[in-house]
C-alpha cells in the first residue's frame, strides 16, 4: 500500500486584537496636547508680564492686543472700539475689568500709536448707570481735547438709546442707521414695593433705623409709610441728573459742530421738547440735530477717513489678552454658578439690573 499521505496542519487563526489600546494612545495624545498648550499660553502670559505687556491691571493700554479687523495695506490704522449691552461699571471679564476701564486703556493704545489716525466708536446699547455712562463721556471728551487729530466717528447699531447716546454724544461725528433706536433722554430710578406679597404670605418687616429716610424708597413699605420728602428727594436727584444729561448734548452738538464746519447737523431750537424719554428713529434724530448723517458701519469708517484727511487705513481693535487667570476664574465663576440656589416665586418681576441706582436706560430694555 503506499504510503498515506498526511494533510497538513492548518495555521492556527490570529487571535484579534482589541481596539482599546487605540483608544487609549487617542486619549492621551489628547490630554498631552493639552498640557502641552496650556503650558505654551502660561509662557506667553509670563512673557508678556515681563514685557510690559501684562493684563489691564498691571499695564493698561500696553496690555490689550492688536488685532486687524481688515488689512487695506495702509501705513495708516483706524482703531474700531466698542459700547455694546448695558453700560456698567460692574467687571465685564473674568479679570475684573469693566467697560470704563477698557475704553480707557484702548483711548491709551489710540494716543500712543501714531499711525492711528481716527477712532470709530460701535455704539448698540440700551444705555445703563448714570455714573459709568458718564465716565466714559468724560474719557471720550478728555481724549478728543487733546488729541483733536484724531477724530472719533460714532457708528450707532440697532440701538443707541439714553446711556448709549450720552456716551455718543462728545464724539465729532455721530452715523446712525435710518431705523436706528436712540434717543430715550433722560433719567430712571426703578424699584419694586412688594409689602402686599408679604402681607398676603404673613410676613412683617421690622425696622430699626437712625433716622426717617434711612429706609425711604424701601419696597417693604405700604403706601401710608411712604413719606413725602422721598419722592421729592428722589426726584431732586433725577432732575439734577437729567439736567446734566442735556448739557451733556447741548456742549457736545456746539463742540461738533465748530470742529465740522457746517457739514454735519446741529441741534434744532426746540430739542429739549423732545427729551422726555421717547425713543427715536435715526431718521428723526437726523431731523433733531441729533446725528450727523445716516448710514451704516462703512458709512463711519468713509467718514472718519474724510475727517482724518487719509485716502485708506486697515482697521483695528485693542483686545484684551486671554490669560491663565482668565481661564481659571471663569471655571470658578461656571462652578459657582452651578452651585447657586435660586428661589421662584413664580412672580416674574426679577430685574437684571442692581436696584438702588440711576440709570439712563430705555425701560422697555431695563430687564
Amino acid at each position: 500500500m503506499p504510503p498515506r499521505v498526511q494533510p497538513a496542519p492548518v495555521p492556527p487563526a490570529p487571535r484579534k486584537s482589541g481596539s482599546g489600546w487605540i483608544w487609549a494612545l487617542g486619549i492621551v495624545s489628547v490630554l498631552v496636547l493639552g498640557v502641552v498648550g496650556l503650558f505654551a499660553v502660561m509662557v506667553s502670559s509670563v512673557s508678556s508680564a515681563a514685557g510690559g505687556s501684562a493684563s489691564h491691571g498691571v499695564s493698561g493700554g500696553k496690555g490689550l492686543h492688536e488685532v486687524v479687523l481688515e488689512d487695506n495695506d495702509s501705513k495708516n490704522k483706524i482703531a474700531v472700539l466698542s459700547v455694546e449691552g448695558v453700560i456698567t461699571g460692574s467687571p465685564i471679564d473674568a479679570d475684573g475689568r469693566s467697560l470704563v476701564d477698557l475704553i480707557k486703556h484702548q483711548l491709551e493704545r489710540v494716543a500712543e500709536d501714531k499711525a492711528v489716525k481716527a477712532v470709530v466708536l460701535r455704539v448698540d446699547s440700551p444705555g445703563g448707570e448714570v455714573l459709568a455712562s458718564d465716565e466714559i463721556y468724560i474719557l471720550l471728551w478728555e481724549f478728543m481735547e487733546a488729541h483733536k487729530d484724531k477724530p472719533i466717528v460714532v457708528s450707532m447699531g440697532s440701538l443707541a438709546a439714553s446711556g448709549g447716546y450720552y456716551v455718543s454724544a462728545p464724539c465729532q461725528w455721530i452715523v446712525a442707521n435710518e431705523l436706528s433706536m436712540t434717543g430715550s433722554i433722560g433719567v430712571i430710578f426703578h424699584g419694586y414695593n412688594y409689602r402686599a406679597l408679604m402681607d398676603k404670605v404673613g410676613v412683617r418687616p421690622s425696622i430699626t433705623k437712625s433716622g426717617k429716610l434711612k429706609d425711604m424708597m424701601s419696597g417693604e413699605k405700604t403706601s401710608e409709610e411712604e413719606l413725602p420728602e422721598e419722592r421729592q428727594i428722589m426726584q431732586s436727584m433725577i432732575d439734577e441728573s437729567f439736567g446734566r444729561f442735556k448739557e451733556v448734548i447741548r456742549e457736545g452738538r456746539k463742540r461738533a459742530a465748530e470742529r465740522n464746519r457746517g457739514e454735519g447737523k446741529t441741534l434744532v431750537a426746540n430739542w429739549e421738547s423732545i427729551a422726555d424719554g421717547r425713543i427715536l428713529s435715526g431718521r428723526a434724530a437726523l431731523e433733531q440735530g441729533l446725528v450727523d448723517e445716516l448710514g451704516n458701519f462703512r458709512t463711519a469708517v468713509s467718514r472718519a477717513r474724510k475727517l482724518a484727511d487719509i485716502e485708506d487705513a486697515d482697521l483695528v481693535s485693542f483686545d484684551p489678552p486671554m490669560s491663565i487667570g482668565s481661564l481659571f476664574r471663569m471655571f470658578g465663576k461656571a462652578q459657582s454658578e452651578a452651585n447657586t440656589v435660586r428661589l421662584d416665586l413664580g412672580v416674574g418681576i426679577q430685574s437684571k439690573l442692581p436696584q438702588g441706582r440711576l440709570y439712563f436706560l430705555s425701560p422697555v430694555h431695563a430687564h
